[in-house]
């Protein structure tokens, strides 16, 4: 026989249960993207407040006039000239005020973009939970199925030393229970990937066995489409993370073209101060600005006319996607769940019925041993296509409340 192996044997660990909530609050709690993306939006606020910060004024001491040769000789009192005033800056077209405002746009699209990683951070552990939950029910439907065929191959052995049977019957069966355990052991493997998989999308870095507490089945996965699925597109447009940091951006393309049009206008300098000159103390008033003779800011400009014209089209080509998203994951979720409860269901109903008449029919000596395994092999490609299927409605439904903008 093949050795037969399982995930406490391998790993030596015994099994920890794991709810799909407390995987998907365990991830948001501890993930590293999440932290990261938190920092993102503490250096997007700390960018919003430098920019609201006004100019600061400026302190300026000069001296004039020092001469270290000539006659009549420098007399530093007199002929020395020194200054000592304060310049201000003010800032026109109300710039700071637009500044702040497109630096706020940019916390909330940083916001909003961790938003959008926890959304899809919470959509994947789901997804991976599903997956892992389906492969290990059918790594234990395959064990449940071999540890039935070890009896029959133990009560074929008993009918061989009582000379009733065969012994070519007997290595049939010893056969057919090496391909089962074959096949238990690479399903093992698949199972164990998945469930790695879960762990990894989790941001943990321990992969524990596990067994997971939440059913394949259940009203979510089974029952008709609810009413999320009668939701119309226009109202997952304005649920999606997607949509909202779109628009978002079209409003800070905006926002940064009347900044750019406040920009081209020029500030001006105040400055007021004290003045020393042949041996006089006077007062220094003036204005500064610059003078616009050239128009440098037509670039900066059309670039920003360009910027809104490309986020009106990001706009519109992510509300085309989502409506697609929406239109695909309703069919896909519907198929599945027809098949799963007008199809498999029975069918692993009729499979079942079917080897119990083969068994019966096999201990009573009315069919051959051929007729029993393959009674044995529908009833297991039965029970482990309703297995995975389920698993794949349940990632579906997923899928389709990620779609509509609901929390999977």
């Amino acid at each position: 026989m093949i050795l037969f192996l399982s995930a406490g044997f391998l790993l030596g660990q015994s099994a920890v249960t794991l709810s799909l909530r407390e995987a998907v609050s365990k991830a948001l709690a501890t993930h590293p993207e999440i932290t990261a993306s938190a920092q993102r939006v503490a250096i997007a606020v700390g960018e919003k407040r430098q920019a609201g910060l006004p100019i600061d004024p400026k302190l300026v001491l000069q001296t004039e006039n020092i001469r270290f040769h000539g006659q009549p000789p420098l007399s530093y009192s007199k002929d020395v000239d020194q200054f000592a005033y304060l310049q201000k800056t003010f800032e026109t077209a109300g710039k700071r005020k637009l500044r702040t405002e497109v630096s706020g746009q940019q916390v909330s699209l940083s916001e909003l973009d961790q938003e959008l990683l926890r959304r899809g951070i919470a959509a994947r552990v789901s997804l991976a939970y599903w997956n892992a939950a389906g492969s290990q029910r059918v790594h234990r439907l395959l064990i449940e199925s071999g540890e039935t065929l070890k009896k029959v191959i133990e009560f074929h052995h008993h009918r061989v030393e009582e000379g009733v049977m065969a012994e070519a019957d007997l290595l049939r069966v010893r056969l057919e229970g090496d391909r089962m355990q074959i096949t238990i052991n690479m399903m093992l493997l698949e199972a164990e990937r998945a469930r790695i998989h879960l762990f990894r999308e989790m941001g943990q870095i321990e992969f524990p066995p596990v067994d997971f507490a939440d059913p394949l089945e259940g009203s979510t996965g089974l029952d008709g489409l609810t009413s999320m699925v009668t939701v119309a597109a226009s109202e997952a447009l304005a649920r999606r993370t997607e949509v909202k940091m779109a628009r978002l951006q079209l409003d800070q393309a905006r926002s940064n073209e009347r900044l750019q049009q406040a920009n081209a206008i020029p500030n001006f300098d105040l400055l007021f101060g004290f003045k020393r000159t042949a041996g006089f103390n006077t007062m220094i008033g003036g204005l500064q600005f610059d003078l616009p003779l050239q128009n440098r800011k037509a670039g900066t400009l059309e670039a920003a006319a360009s910027r809104i014209r490309m986020a009106e089209a990001s706009l519109a080509a992510v509300e085309a996607v989502v409506r697609a998203e929406v239109a695909s994951a309703i069919v896909d979720y519907e198929i599945r769940r027809r098949q799963v409860s007008t199809s498999l269901k029975p069918l692993v109903e009729q499979s079942a019925q079917t080897y119990r008449i083969a068994e019966a029919a096999y201990a009573e000596g009315g069919t051959d041993l051929l007729r029993l395994l393959d009674a044995q092999r529908l009833q297991n490609d039965a029970l482990t296509t309703y297995a995975r299927s389920l698993a794949e409605l349940r990632q579906s439904r997923v899928n389709l409340d990620l779609a509509l903008g609901v929390e999977p």
